[in-house]
């Protein structure tokens, strides 16, 4: 089973896009979020243990600098699925 997020506004209307959805039985639930639901974002998580964890404490020279590195710790990351299941964990709605 897959899920999903979207907030709400974007949700989709379309009687295709409906039928598309009925049509695979439950595979993909779709879950409608709240125009601002950082609470239930994964990305949130991801930038949150980027900024507390990977980077704590780094100071880098200049803004390219700041960006390869942010750019290796998030590709680091993409090697651990620890760090991935624990964003989800958080991310996912009670």
């Amino acid at each position: 089973m897959n899920f999903f997020n979207k907030p709400d506004k974007f949700r989709h209307r379309s009687r295709l896009v409906r039928d598309y959805r009925d049509s695979l039985n439950g595979h993909i639930q779709i879950a409608f979020l709240p125009p601002y639901a950082p609470d239930m974002n994964l990305v949130e998580y991801l930038w949150a243990w980027l900024k507390r964890h990977a980077m704590a404490n780094y100071c880098p020279n200049n803004l390219s600098e700041l960006h390869t590195t942010a750019r290796n710790k998030l590709q680091s990351a993409q090697k651990r699925p620890s760090i991935i299941a624990a964003c989800c964990m958080q991310a996912t709605p009670c």
